[in-house]
């Protein structure tokens, strides 16, 4: 077995590979740019290697550093996490050159699959079902438009190259197929340094399910049963669950062993993944092989009991698999949220800044956290915005999305914008919950974005009981220091107003031993609880039913966020809340004539200059953040009245990029 490896990844993956590794007794060697000095996976490795400045492609994509970091440490081998240099065939190859094993499949088989053109062909000849197509490099846009109109539209152009929702876009038209031909190529080139395109008839209203397979050299080959990843926005998944809540055992076992014989197809070896897309009637179609660990492979291990990352550092090892297919079974349900750094309010924009406050909720046997941050440190603009991976199991799906729900609440998050709230959301959506999704659930669902406050709760009634309980502690402990100040105690009234959705709701607040009874519509609400001021999370029972949730308070006004749905509450006497209802609301400042960023980002291009007329959809200029391509249009007709920066401009958030003049 190897002495060291090196982990060529950072943030939640090299925390994960680094944590099978050491209970292996394996040492681990992190490398690091100069914006990860500080970073968690730094700081859990026995020995860590600066590889060079905070851009990607001057550190983590540089495959010379890499290998001479191993060289310099005495690493025996590299796990390659995902993303990155996972899937570089070049890297594995420099790695062989030098006698370094690589903790993944070998290069023929990264080619082979890298190459969605290839592996199409592969899959087909392999006995896999695959879609209708165009199967060679598209050579412009025209040549994409002259294809899809054959195939017939909606059509999907996809990157050779692409993976992780990168180098995608749907066309519906020819001329969404020309600016989508341009706008995935050149996305795939910034990520992948390849902008060959290929076009395919897009499936719709699918789902997206893959087979997890693990292999070794010794052709053995194990399929570890499905994941259900069709909660996905831009392509990017969201939510992740295994097994699917729309398989059934033969449809499971016929995408099972086309997995098998694609991977016996390729002599591969190591964990991978083959993506399928499977219509209404539970037709499915390959999509994509992975040759790679995915993202999402921690709900297959919580249902298998496997160690996916013992398993590949074994087999690059040269070890046999110590499972065959009669030994995987599917143990209760388990559902994966991906934590990302966005802004769920502003159409999900990547956010950035420290983690003034960041406190997950702990691992145990149903609960589990992949994480690479911690409480004070960063999230940069450089890399990937994912916080965390957020895996809850259960007997069965209700049971796993409810842990899900409560662990969601329980996970406290502050410094920059997340998604916790929309992920909690989902977990209660109809959708979701009757096991009905699609990969266009989410756009369809929530074509603007998301606003927690447009989520109505499902029962009031808890904020309004905790928000009049914390209120009332505040008040008793006040009058408690003032007694002591003045030598007597100020009485606390019981009778109050809940100021909730501009709505007035009578309460009174009873103090008792453990808490308070909270009377409301004719009905005592039994709340106890040990929450203390300050703390930013209410853990409790409401009528017997423990509750999380989560507190921010700002002079008399509480903000409370529950189940995916937020409100602001404040508690009155009765005379002030008459007084409330004849103040005038505050406008907020009229900024219809600036184009600001929506994100830290590159400014790209500018599609305009001052003086230009434009016109309401009209494309002004193209940012890029977290290496996705954002293009910012007009809202209305109008004059570009002035400039303020040029392409190659770094900007932060709300920065003005242009104002403009109405017609």
């Amino acid at each position: 077995m190897f002495d060291k490896i090196l982990i060529a990844n950072r943030g939640e993956i090299a925390c994960r590979v680094i944590s099978s590794a050491k209970k292996m007794g394996i040492k681990t060697v992190a490398v690091f740019s100069d914006a990860d000095r500080n970073a968690l996976h730094v700081e859990m490795a026995d020995e860590a290697v600066n590889i060079g400045p905070p851009p990607s492609a001057q550190s983590y994509l540089v495959k010379e550093k890499i290998v001479q970091a191993c060289l310099d440490t005495g690493a025996q081998a590299v796990h390659p996490g995902y993303g990155f240099l996972s899937e570089n065939s070049a890297f594995c190859e420099l790695l062989d050159n030098a006698g370094i094993a690589f903790i993944g499949p070998r290069t023929h088989a990264i080619e082979a699959m890298g190459d969605k053109i290839t592996s199409k062909k592969l899959a087909d000849k392999a006995g896999v079902n695959t879609i209708p197509g165009y199967s060679d490099v598209l050579r412009d846009a025209e040549h994409a438009v002259e294809i899809a109109n054959k195939i017939g539209y909606p059509v999907m152009l996809k990157a050779t190259a692409g993976g992780g929702g990168k180098g995608m876009r749907v066309a519906h038209n020819d001329a969404e197929c020309r600016d989508g031909f341009e706008r995935a190529s050149n996305e795939s080139r910034s990520s992948f340094g390849d902008d060959r395109m290929f076009v395919e008839k897009f499936i719709e209203e699918p789902r997206h399910i893959e087979i997890q397979i693990i292999a070794d050299s010794h052709d053995n080959i194990v399929y570890l049963n499905e994941r259900e990843c069709s909660l996905q926005r831009r392509h990017q998944k969201v939510i992740e669950e295994a097994p699917s809540p729309f398989l059934d055992e033969t449809t499971r076992k016929r995408m099972g062993e086309q997995a098998v014989a694609l991977a016996r197809a390729v002599q591969y070896q190591s964990a991978g993944t083959v993506e399928f897309i499977v219509d209404e009637q539970r037709n499915f179609y390959f999509l994509e092989m992975n040759t790679r660990l995915q993202v999402e492979h921690p709900v297959t291990e919580m249902i298998t009991g496997v160690d996916l990352v013992e398993l590949m550092i074994r087999v690059a090892d040269g070890e046999r698999l110590p499972l065959d297919q009669s030994d995987v079974s599917i143990n209760g349900w388990a559902i994966e949220s991906r934590v990302y750094a966005e802004d769920p309010s502003r159409n999900f924009l990547p956010s950035t800044g420290r983690l003034v406050y960041y406190r997950p909720p702990g691992n145990d046997e149903s609960t589990r956290v992949d994480t690479g941050v911690y409480e004070g440190g960063e999230i940069s603009m450089f890399y990937d915005p994912m916080i965390a991976k957020l895996i809850t199991h259960g007997v069965d799906r209700k049971e796993a999305t409810t842990r899900m729900r409560e662990a969601l609440d329980r996970f406290l998050i502050r410094g920059v914008a997340h998604n916790i709230s929309f992920l909690s959301a989902l977990m209660v959506n109809p959708r979701f919950v009757a096991g009905k999704m699609n990969t266009n659930m989410i756009g369809e669902e929530y074509p603007d974005g998301f606003q927690p406050t447009d989520l109505s709760h499902r029962d009031p009634t808890i904020f309004i009981s905790v928000a009049a309980s914390m209120m009332r502690s505040y008040r008793d402990r006040a009058a408690q220091i003032e007694g002591q100040l003045v030598g007597h105690e100020r009485n606390v009234p019981n009778d109050w107003i809940v100021v909730m959705n501009n709505e007035h709701h009578p309460v009174s607040v009873i103090p008792v031993e453990g808490g308070y009874d909270v009377g409301y519509n004719n009905h005592t609400h039994v709340v106890r609880s040990k929450w203390e001021f300050g703390q930013p999370i209410f853990s409790g029972t409401i009528d017997g039913r423990q509750v999380y949730i989560q507190v921010l308070r700002e002079n008399q006004t509480y903000r409370l966020l529950h189940d995916g749905s937020q409100v602001d509450v404040q508690i009155v006497t009765p005379k002030v809340a008459g007084f409330l209802k004849h103040m005038p609301d505050k406008p907020p400042p009229d900024l219809s004539n600036f184009l600001l960023s929506p994100m830290p980002g590159l400014l790209v291009s500018l599609a305009v200059k001052e003086g230009d007329v434009i016109n309401a959809g009209q494309e002004l200029a193209v940012l890029e953040a977290m290496k996705m391509e954002n293009t910012l249009l007009a809202e209305f007709d109008g004059v570009v009245a002035r400039v303020h920066h040029e392409p190659g401009a770094n900007l932060a958030v709300d920065e003005i990029i242009m104002e403009f003049e109405q017609k």
